[in-house]
């Protein structure tokens, strides 16, 4: 009997993880042929999650958790339950029932059909604000612009199926800022996509707010392309020639035409333009050394307090 690890993080997840348990349970029943497990991930929630997953823990024998000792976020999570899912395929998925545990089956037959990784590409309710599905939108686009992975609108969800294969692989990255939806690209292996629309939250809050998602996406594309270097030296070459062949211009008018260059506002724009170019430029080039920064300390991603697997 082939067996199933499903990794959940859970942030402040108290009302969900028994619910999401039990869907869990009922798809299984009517798949007879596979075991399952399913990987908690308490990821320094401030609530009773830890508490419910131990009394779950208790009573059924697929339920297992680990438990850090403070919040290291979504990703480090993620990674911490496939480093140590040992099923023949790991499925990773939110613990807030937006990805739909009824999706399972069709995940695990095109991984029978020989794909090594099974994608799922998202869509919204109607419910969900405009304002939420056009920045997501934005976001993907951007990432597949600016980075050298190459995401789907709405393909970057962490609902997916990785064959055993492909999770062994992925317990060898040690990247300090871990962005898994770039390396599940990334890594390549027979992959495939299935659709499915995101239904609402059952309990709680998302803590994913608009500054969580901004520095999602700037970890995204300074993890996985150097581009933002370039047009940041290409910005410099422009601004450049446009100083030159504008005040040159400008310069030799004023010369032939006698005319005194006063323009003490100009000048004070010019400053104030080009000093904001260039913090911008540093800024870039400030990322990447933090990366580095960060990245040459090996710390780890995570710190498990307390575990039962």
């Amino acid at each position: 009997m082939k067996k199933i690890s499903i990794v959940i993080p859970a942030y402040n997840e108290e009302g969900n993880v028994a619910m999401i348990h039990q869907k869990i349970k009922e798809v299984f029943s009517g798949l007879k042929a596979y075991d399952f497990e399913i990987i908690f991930v308490n990821d320094g929630s401030r609530d009773n999650t830890q508490q419910k997953l131990e009394e779950l823990s208790e009573l059924y024998d697929e339920v297992k958790f680990i438990e850090f000792s403070r919040n290291f976020g979504h990703q480090p999570a993620v990674k911490a339950g496939m480093d140590q899912a040992y099923g023949n395929a790991v499925i990773s998925m939110d613990g807030d029932l937006q990805h739909p545990p009824e999706l399972i089956p069709d995940m695990i037959r095109k991984w029978e059909e020989g794909y090594d990784i099974v994608l799922t590409v998202r869509t919204y309710p109607k419910e969900i604000s405009f304002f939420k599905r056009k920045t997501s939108d934005f976001f993907y686009k951007l990432l597949s612009n600016l980075s050298d992975v190459n995401l789907t609108k709405g393909g970057g969800s962490d609902f997916r199926l990785l064959d055993a294969s492909a999770v062994e692989v992925m317990r060898q990255f040690n990247e300090d800022d871990l962005f898994l939806r770039g390396l599940t690209s990334w890594m390549g292996f027979k992959q495939t996509a299935l659709n499915f629309t995101a239904n609402e939250r059952l309990a709680g809050k998302s803590s994913y707010n608009l500054k969580k998602m901004i520095t999602f996406a700037f970890t995204g594309i300074t993890a996985f392309s150097v581009k933002p270097l370039y047009i940041a030296a290409y910005l410099g070459f422009l601004f450049s020639a446009i100083s030159v062949i504008g005040y040159g211009i400008y310069v030799i008018h004023s010369f032939v035409s006698h005319t005194e260059i006063s323009g003490w506002a100009s000048l004070i724009m010019t400053i104030v333009f080009f000093g904001g170019l260039q913090l911008i430029i540093l800024g870039i080039i400030g990322m990447y050394l933090g990366k580095i920064f960060k990245q040459v300390k090996e710390r780890p991603n995570y710190i498990i307090k307390n575990k039962k697997l």
